[in-house]
């Protein structure tokens, strides 16, 4: 029996971003000032606003393009495995992506104001200066990254209460196990029985029919893959070609198939 309103999905994917991009602002506005003044005071014969230019632009730029470690971030989180190869690589790419950007962005603003302002802005060339660059964004990346998975997981303080999960109840011989939505990986047929796969690694067996939870379920997020198998869209991690029209559903460690039969199943995890 499911209990509750929906699951949370795209709309606390947006609000998770919202709140980070806020934190990611307010200390990079932070670390501009703190940092302009610490170079006007170490490098002497410096015109006033070049280190306010410097570090203002470098900020601006980060916050601009937060959506890149974002988008890392939804497709590998942490807790979905961080000693994964498909973790590093993505956060690699993540990375280097972000780090490109960053360095652009700046060094476009940087020669627009020194423009403006009759001067010169003086770079160093990418192959001497990119390597520097990149590992001051490996910091401010990790960072975020940081940030990202403080949000999901403890919210801001002084945010408002979330409303409560949805819930479904699993009747496990006489006992009943209230689960959330969200913490349902996949549903399994077992026999008389089918066996829910909990992010926790528990996995309790309920007597029920496979298409009997998929009537409760259907609409709330879950798709049937397979004759054997109900996945939470909202856990699906990828997607991987079988061949002869089969795929496998990844959802972070588990890997469930996804039968050439249910053809509709494709569309709606991709479109998720």
């Amino acid at each position: 029996m499911v209990t509750n309103g929906e699951p949370s999905g795209t709309n606390g994917e947006r609000a998770v971003f919202v709140r980070a991009w806020l934190a990611v602002a307010a200390v990079a506005t932070v670390v501009v000032v703190v940092n302009a003044l610490t170079v006007t005071d170490d490098v002497p014969g410096l015109d006033w606003w070049e280190p306010w230019v410097w570090e203002a632009t470098s900020a601006m730029v980060v916050v601009a393009i937060l959506w890149i470690p974002w988008l890392a971030y939804r497709r590998a989180r942490p807790q979905e495995g961080v000693a994964r190869l498909r973790f590093w690589t993505t956060h690699a790419l993540g990375l280097l992506s972000y780090s490109l950007v960053h360095v652009a962005g700046f060094l476009v603003l940087r020669r627009l104001i020194y423009w403006s302002l009759g001067a010169t802005y003086q770079w160093g060339g990418f192959v001497h200066e990119f390597p520097y660059e990149l590992r001051k964004d490996l910091l401010s990346y990790a960072i975020i990254q940081t940030v990202f998975w403080i949000v999901e997981r403890f919210g801001v303080a002084g945010a408002a209460p979330a409303d409560p999960p949805a819930t479904f109840d699993i009747l496990e011989g006489q006992r009943v196990i209230r689960v959330p939505l969200d913490r349902i990986v996949a549903i399994t047929a077992a026999g008389n029985y089918v066996e829910f796969l909990l992010d926790d690694g528990r996995k309790p067996l309920m007597r029920a029919a496979l298409t009997t939870v998929e009537g409760d379920l259907g609409e709330k997020g879950f798709v049937r893959t397979h004759r054997s198998w109900l996945v939470n869209r909202s856990r699906v991690t990828g997607l991987k070609p079988e061949g002869s029209g089969d795929w496998s559903v990844e959802l972070g460690s588990v890997e469930v198939p996804l039968s050439r039969r249910f053809k509709a199943a494709l569309g709606q995890l991709k479109d998720s």
